[in-house]
């Protein structure tokens, strides 16, 4: 299981996506980015912001990638 909290990159927020592959995670975090927080368009640079915040989630255990 993969999982991205968003206040690893905007401080205090407290969202999270949480799914079985990385993509779907992004693609989870991306669809929040639009639709909550009103972006229109979600640079590259952002993508991979989120992707260097994806860890595993283990039995309650953290692991970054």
């Amino acid at each position: 299981m993969k999982r991205f909290d968003s206040g690893t990159l905007i401080p205090g927020s407290t969202w999270h996506a949480q799914a079985e592959t990385e993509a779907e995670v992004v693609r989870r975090a991306v669809e929040n980015m639009k639709n909550l927080n009103g972006e229109t368009e979600v640079r590259p640079d952002m993508i991979e912001r989120i992707k260097e915040r994806i860890f595993d989630v283990d039995d309650g255990a953290k692991t970054r990638h």
